[in-house]
């Protein structure tokens, strides 16, 4: 990196927090002071623009890897903050589940060693592919994963040589622009140039709109429900969309039962199963069913009947209007937003079940066509259904999954149904013998992200997807 560069780059730090108590963003309080926080989302990304043209061209990579290891340290420095933040505005999750999805983030998303460059030589001369930059991005950030994902995907398009300008979820925006403040100030104190990561304080639709159509913008990259990949696709742009899940777990007569339940209710109950990858529904064979259910009450669960299934299910399912019943006339649903997300013995108290006051998940037994099973809740609810064999169970698993190709497992240890399962469900992620979050890399090997890209086929995204190749011919 130039000299006069770094000179410049940490005086501007220091002029900017000086003003300000520490640099560790302690300060949730005050947004007034955060840096990459602007009004107008068109000087958000200006910003980024200039921002991105210096770190094309004034720092190496190396360099680039002592921002994102200062933004790795700034994270664990301040992940209890984090935590409570999110659980403070969106009032969704476990604050203890927050912390380790923030643990992830910072010491597992990959950053310039996942970039690789790839050469010919010969006669003719040399040939060499890389990695190279977009530029700017456009990011779209959910409510579920706000703060953890601002983290992962800074880390990595930064790796890749990028700036990004985030429109964060309105009802995470106070976390949304408290993370982006912090990684600014990290890359700052590492010598880095202003505004590599910025965002609107108030993020809307027109918001977004802008970022969209940017000609500067020249990727996006976006986790949502179907109506948000939608647009981003038809941006006219390249994108990367990450889509919801609705996970199914399959437990077969040859699994570990004991080592099942307790993974799948962890998984399940993890963060009130707000994660997309998290357990949403089980498909059990019927001779283990009992076992299962009996294991799953001895970790923190509680199994409810058929009379308390439907009082759930007026609480946190609202019917939609008959015009948009499907052909087979059965009943739609869209969930109730406001139990999102939400602790288990809330809706137990709800219901008037009485349950431990460190209960984490509601199992109950159901049918295939339930909507239970159909919907992706987002809450700390399992449901079960028993099937005779494995034929069912997968048929089941894919009626579940809706072709969403997400994430799924099962628990087996039956080599022919641990195969088949995988090849005909055909999803992102596809965990054995395992929960959920093994997935991304915790307690499992293999890197974390908050971005999964199923609809547009990047799949567990690192830095190099947000690199375009470039092709360097030198010839004799």
């Amino acid at each position: 990196m130039n000299k006069d560069v770094l000179v410049s780059a940490k005086t501007e730090a220091l002029n900017v927090i000086s003003n300000v108590e520490g640099t560790k963003c302690k300060q949730a309080n005050n947004d007034s002071l955060y840096l990459g926080v602007f009004e107008d989302v068109e000087i958000a990304i200006l910003k980024a623009i200039h921002a991105q043209k210096l770190l094309t061209t004034d720092y190496k990579e190396e360099d680039r890897e002592r921002l994102i290891n200062s933004i790795r340290k700034a994270t664990l420095e301040n992940k209890e903050t984090l935590a409570k933040m999110i659980i403070e505005e969106t009032k969704m999750g476990r604050y203890e589940d927050k912390i380790l999805k923030h643990e992830l983030a910072a010491k597992y998303t990959p950053g310039t060693e996942d970039l690789t460059t790839t050469a010919w030589s010969g006669d003719q001369g040399l040939t060499v592919v890389k990695m190279s930059p977009y530029g700017v991005i456009g990011a779209i950030t959910p409510s579920t994963n706000p703060t953890e994902t601002v983290i992962c995907n800074s880390i990595g398009m930064i790796a890749a040589g990028n700036s990004v300008v985030f429109n964060g979820h309105p009802g995470a925006k106070k976390c949304v622009a408290f993370a982006v403040d912090m990684i600014n100030r990290a890359i700052l104190s590492a010598g880095g140039p202003a505004n590599l990561v910025t965002t609107v304080k108030n993020p809307t639709m027109e918001s977004l709109d802008v970022i969209m159509k940017h000609p500067s913008i020249k990727l996006l990259c976006g986790t949502g429900g179907p109506g948000l990949i939608k647009t981003l696709l038809n941006s006219g742009k390249k994108a990367i969309g990450a889509g919801s899940g609705n996970p199914p777990v399959i437990v077969d007569d040859t699994a570990d039962i004991k080592k099942a339940a307790k993974s799948i209710i962890e998984g399940c109950s993890f963060d009130n199963n707000l994660p997309c990858i998290a357990e949403k529904e089980v498909f059990v064979f019927e001779n283990v069913a009992n076992d299962l259910i009996n294991n799953m009450l001895q970790n923190n669960s509680v199994l409810i009947n058929k009379e308390q299934v439907s009082m759930l299910l007026d609480l946190i399912l609202i019917k939609k209007d008959e015009k948009s019943y499907n052909h087979n006339k059965k009943p739609e649903y869209n969930i109730n937003k406001k139990w999102v997300g939400k602790d288990a013995k809330l809706f137990l108290d709800e219901i008037d079940v009485e349950a431990p006051t460190n209960v984490k998940c509601i199992i109950c037994e159901v049918d295939i066509n339930h909507p239970f099973v159909m919907t992706e809740l987002m809450m700390p609810i399992l449901s079960i259904v028993r099937v005779k064999d494995i034929d069912e169970a997968i048929e089941c698993a894919k009626i579940a999954e809706q072709s969403k190709r997400h994430s799924a497992y099962i628990y087996s240890k039956n080599i022919d149904n641990l195969d088949r399962f995988e090849k005909e469900i055909d999803t992102t992620i596809f965990v054995k013998n395992a929960k959920s979050f093994a997935g991304v890399g915790s307690g499992a090997e293999g890197f974390t992200t908050f971005t999964i890209a199923g609809p547009t086929g990047e799949g567990i995204t690192s830095a190099r997807d947000f690199t375009r190749q470039r092709r360097c011919v030198l010839v004799s």
